[in-house]
């Protein structure tokens, strides 16, 4: 039996609320079929005041052991690096955080405020907050860049605002069950089983986006969201048009672009103001293309798209 601990810092509870909903497997399936033993959750722990701190202490002193400790939302440092913005059971979170992720087997960040810092560490970040391992793109994060659990690895980051539910319970799964080992991890710690490929794979616009045909306004039944509504699928790391919401859809095939909220950069409030959903563009080039396109061949081949793009690309036929 592995014992999970799940504590939350800065965060809107998004990530609790996917985790509850999943499906494959369940959260009742991670306790009566995978044999992990939930210790503690913000919305399931029985335990209360000093029975909670009982609990914890006995997990940072070893007396207990932490095979998985899950974290969602940021690590709240302000103010001046006290962490005092954010206490519980008694102490600044940030304290139960460093201490308990020195005794876990394996550390596991959900959602994009774990992961990089996501909203609340959005710039000026009055709450100083910080992602576990990563500050957006910049490695080290609050448990610093070296930091490796006792199993030897660093924080099992599961992006997403909020991580759609499966890749939780998945995840999870594979490290109770002992295959953590298998787990390969990108750049910034994501498992490559769900983050190697793009949203846009799967997406049912992809068709219209072969032929760079483009919608001009949200729920509009035809035409790929990139261009003009400023979609993120061709460059986002997530399997969001393959590993369905709810398991019949996505922000695509809802007629709304994706807003790469798997990357680190997620929210892109550094946008002028009114262009969030207007695909950003150097010279008629997407700003955020993919790495190793030629973009003077983009171009060209944009060009040549539009020229050849046929009569039903521009027909109202698209099916959610």
């Amino acid at each position: 039996m592995a014992n999970l601990l799940w504590l939350q810092g800065g965060a809107c509870s998004g990530n609790t609320m996917s985790f509850l909903n999943a499906e494959e497997p369940s959260a009742c399936d991670l306790v009566t079929d995978f044999g992990i033993n939930v210790l503690w959750h913000p919305s399931l722990g029985m335990e209360l005041g000093d029975n909670l701190k009982k609990l914890l202490r006995a997990l940072t002193s070893g007396q207990m052991a932490l095979d998985i400790f899950v974290f969602e939302g940021t690590v709240v440092n302000a103010p001046d690096g006290t962490g005092e913005w954010n206490r519980f059971a008694g102490r600044p979170m940030k304290d139960w955080v460093a201490d308990l992720a020195k005794v876990a087997n394996f550390t596991v960040a959900i959602g994009d405020c774990a992961t990089w810092g996501g909203i609340p560490a959005t710039a000026p970040n009055p709450s100083e907050s910080n992602g576990l391992q990563f500050l957006k793109r910049a490695h080290g994060g609050f448990l610093g860049k070296d930091y490796k659990s006792k199993a030897g690895l660093p924080v099992i980051n599961i992006p997403g605002c909020p991580a759609h539910p499966d890749w939780i319970t998945q995840i999870v799964v594979a490290v109770a069950t002992g295959r953590a080992a298998d787990l390969t991890l990108d750049e910034f710690q994501r498992p490559k089983t769900f983050f190697t490929s793009f949203t846009q794979t799967g997406c049912t616009r992809n068709m219209h986006f072969a032929y760079k045909v483009s919608a001009t306004e949200f729920g509009q039944r035809k035409g790929c969201l990139f261009y003009d509504l400023g979609c993120r699928g061709p460059m986002t790391h997530s399997p969001c048009n393959r590993i369905l919401w709810n398991r019949q859809s996505s922000k695509t095939r809802a007629g709304m672009p994706c807003m790469g909220c798997t990357e680190p950069e997620f929210p892109f409030f550094d946008l002028a103001p009114g262009t969030v959903f207007k695909t950003q563009t150097v010279m008629g080039v997407p700003k955020d293309m993919p790495s190793g396109v030629d973009k003077i061949g983009y171009v060209k081949l944009t060009a040549a798209a539009k020229a050849a793009s046929p009569r039903w690309a521009e027909e109202d036929i698209f099916v959610v």
